[in-house]
């Protein structure tokens, strides 16, 4: 699957799934995993880690050392790694680990949740970062519900991102969104090696060809593992329009 998407000029970002390890023992097999999976992945790719695969609930300093050891071996193979966003109570943690990796590997990424009325303030901050910017999947107090709101917070991290210094990761399906991205690169003198295209695997995949065709780069994530269904349903609550890309893009291969 990794290798049909780089030979059509797409990049990858990969995603062990499962979350919310509760025992140590089972925090190191994740790290096993990602450690595993780096060795079958082309130098350029991307991981996509959750903080509580590796121990998040359980202590900050053991994820920090979990993400420190994938962080090592995914730069001696020139892979970066991006943590992801989780539930609203682990996102101090999350910033918090990621700000303390960012001193000894300046590559490693992080996600920000537009739907989250704090996310413009996260953005501001990241200033330099590699930052995948997606609309979210979760629910949390005060948060934005309506999704007029959550694509107005995104455009407007959208252009702190793209006029600041930060290299945006622009994680979403919705061609309004993508048609304000192409435009708020061109307002910030950004080459199409400034900025990234993110996308689900199996949807709009006609759409990823297109934008890489052009010359845009594109990243194609790509979820693997047994923990699938509690994926799929977040997948599905964020946006159920994804659905409908999703069952044209296999009605389309048939």
């Amino acid at each position: 699957m990794v290798g049909e998407l780089t030979r059509h000029g797409l990049l990858v970002s990969v995603d062990h799934l499962g979350e919310e390890i509760t025992d140590e023992a089972a925090a190191r097999q994740s790290v096993g995993h990602y450690l595993e999976l780096l060795d079958l992945l082309p130098a350029g790719a991307d991981v996509s880690v959750k903080l509580t695969a590796l121990g998040l609930r359980l202590s900050q300093r053991l994820a920090l050392g979990n993400a420190e050891t994938i962080c090592a071996a995914a730069g001696e193979r020139g892979i970066t790694v991006t943590l992801d966003a989780e539930e609203h109570d682990t996102i101090p943690g999350l910033h918090a680990v990621h700000a303390d990796l960012r001193r000894r590997h300046p590559d490693v990424g992080v996600v920000v949740q537009s739907y989250l009325p704090d996310s413009i303030d996260r953005c501001e901050k990241l200033g330099g970062a590699r930052v995948r910017l997606c609309k979210g999947a979760y629910t949390a107090p005060g948060a934005y519900t309506k999704p007029a709101d959550i694509d107005r917070s995104y455009v407007r991290c959208l252009k702190v991102l793209m006029a600041g210094t930060a290299y945006p990761m622009v994680a979403t399906h919705d061609p309004r969104l993508l048609r304000i991205a192409a435009a708020l690169a061109e307002l910030a003198g950004r080459d199409a090696t400034g900025f990234e295209y993110q996308m689900l695997y199996g949807i709009r995949p006609d759409e990823q060809l297109r934008l890489a065709g052009q010359g845009s780069q594109v990243r194609v994530y790509v979820p693997y593992g047994s923990d699938w269904y509690p994926y799929l349903m977040r997948r599905m609550a964020e946006r159920p329009r994804n659905l409908t890309f999703f069952l044209r893009s296999l009605l389309s291969r048939h």
